[in-house]
């Protein structure tokens, strides 16, 4: 029985102010379709000008009754037509209305059309109940399409500065400049690495509110590996202004104590003063100081500026290191799909510093990860894949072979000198520097700080079998662990580890 003209337009009233309300909740295009499928008796969709089925009352796969729509959205289109009903396969009536152009218009407006479609509706006024609802949906579609376009412009923005970072960490400065100076800001020559640890919601926003705190200065990535991390490239020297209730007259504040005081919730790791082609050098000191930084009552900290393996890239060191990295660096891949050198280098750092995170960091899967991992152990005759002494090896010899050295220092001499890495352990410059590695460690008097370090170490810096080898439980030798890490002002049970400068460093010494 059809209704009355005033019972018709308080129907009419009461649909408007449905679709009024669901147009403010959470996923309104689905939230309206859901409904007009409810309302009509039918399946209402979005289609597109090609067929192409945009928006369902439910997600996953398109119904069958969806290709009714589909066809007849295509021959609407063809005609040229706002709106018509049309019999779709010939199956079933479907009610169409353009919503205008979508957001992929190109060059023709219509091509870029999107249609609300009602297959085999029960309600005789379907067609001014699509009127009204295609009004809202208009709008809500529109929203939705440039959120969608949002997230990926800002996906591709994130991505690119993660290629940047990649770049930075394999050495690839040239290239990590150019792409740099297109995105802005311009990476400095001598820089800060900042490692800001915070919630994993709330890095975007926590990125803004540094980004805007070091005015637009700092190149600010999240962390690929760690989805709680941001990492932070920040000029040399940058300071911001003193505290609103900072004396008159005040300095101007530290950048990580702001960070640190501004966002509660945030522990900030900063390196030293390191050239860019350093970066990966300034990584790892802003890791280890976000360690220190955790126990911190300022909840940040710096690095503590322990020197550096690099002391030990003389002639010597440089031989060693192209003689165990020599396999990996001839090496000539059978098949045009396999890996080269300088990608087995870069899957060799990013597996000594991450290990299984590396997938992460290389954008591979885990499988691929452990082949390459399998071929390395075979090309450089080292285990790499488990024992800490192989590991601690090619960690040595990929940053003595990136150090700078001065060309013609290898001389013949030298070269036909046996390079060895306890011949190379045995210098002086060796000594020196594994006796500044150990000192923190040692002074600290924690107590059996050393020993438990050393069995840690022997133990290929496994947990369960270092608890063994101490006859305690596996919670105390984490315990004592922790401490070692505040004494040395290294990380050692997250990776980056300081593991293998200290297995490194007591074998210099003899102790291990």
């Amino acid at each position: 029985m059809p209704l009355s003209p005033s019972a018709a337009r308080t129907d009419r009233a009461d649909d408007v102010l449905a679709l009024a309300r669901l147009s403010a909740k959470r996923g309104p295009v689905r939230a309206i379709l859901v409904w007009l499928t409810r309302r009509t008796g039918g399946l209402a969709v979005l289609v597109g000008a090609d067929g192409a089925v945009l928006a369902t009352p439910e997600p996953g796969t398109a119904p069958p009754e969806a290709g009714a729509a589909a066809t007849a959205a295509v021959e609407l289109h063809r005609r040229g037509a706002p709106s018509a009903v049309l019999g779709g396969d010939g199956t079933a009536p479907v009610h169409l209305v353009a919503l205008g152009p979508g957001a992929e218009t190109g060059r023709d407006p219509a091509a870029g059309t999107v249609y609300l479609a009602v297959v085999r509706p029960a309600d005789p006024r379907c067609g001014v109940l699509l009127a009204d609802a295609s009004r809202t949906l208009a709008l809500c579609w529109r929203l939705e399409e440039a959120e969608r376009i949002r997230r990926r412009v800002e996906s591709a923005e994130v991505h690119s500065r993660e290629a940047v970072l990649h770049l930075l960490m394999v050495g690839s400065v040239p290239a990590a400049q150019r792409i740099a100076g297109a995105l802005r800001p311009a990476l400095p020559a001598v820089t800060r690495v900042y490692v800001i640890e915070c919630p994993s919601e709330r890095r975007r926003e926590i990125a803004v509110r540094i980004d805007r705190t070091a005015r637009g200065r700092a190149w600010i990535v999240p962390c690929p590996v760690r989805p709680n991390h941001l990492i932070a490239l920040v000029p040399a020297g940058e300071r911001t202004g003193p505290r609103p209730e900072a004396e008159p007259g005040a300095g101007p504040e530290r950048l990580d104590r702001r960070i640190a005081r501004e966002v509660p919730e945030c522990r900030v790791g900063v390196s030293a003063e390191v050239a860019l082609r350093d970066t990966p050098v300034g990584y790892e000191q802003a890791f280890h100081a976000l360690a220190v930084a955790r126990d911190a009552p300022e909840r940040c900290a710096g690095f503590g500026g322990h020197t550096d393996v690099t002391v030990l890239a003389g002639p010597e060191g440089r031989v060693w290191a192209g003689e165990l990295l020599g396999p990996c660096l001839r090496y000539a891949p059978t098949r045009r799909a396999d890996p080269g050198p300088r990608e087995l280098l870069d899957t060799l750092g990013s597996w000594l510093s991450f290990g299984g995170a590396a997938t992460r960091h290389l954008k591979i899967h885990r499988n691929t990860l452990a082949a390459r991992v399998r071929h390395l152990d075979g090309l450089l005759g080292l285990d790499v894949s488990r024992c800490l002494a192989g590991q601690s090896a090619a960690w040595l010899a990929l940053r003595l072979h990136t150090a700078p050295w001065t060309a013609g220092a290898v001389t013949a001499g030298t070269a036909d000198r046996a390079a060895t890495l306890d011949a190379l352990l045995a210098t002086p410059a060796a000594e020196i520097w594994a006796r500044s590695q150990l000192r923190p460690l040692e002074q600290a008097r924690v107590t059996a700080g050393p020993e438990t370090v050393r069995a840690w170490l022997r133990a290929d810096a496994r947990l369960p079998a270092t608890a063994s080898a101490l006859g305690i439980s596996l919670p105390g030798t984490r315990k004592r662990l922790a401490k070692a890490e505040d004494a040395l002002g290294r990380s050692l049970l997250r990776a980056p580890s300081a593991k293998y400068e200290l297995w490194l460093a007591m074998r210099a010494l003899g102790t291990l």
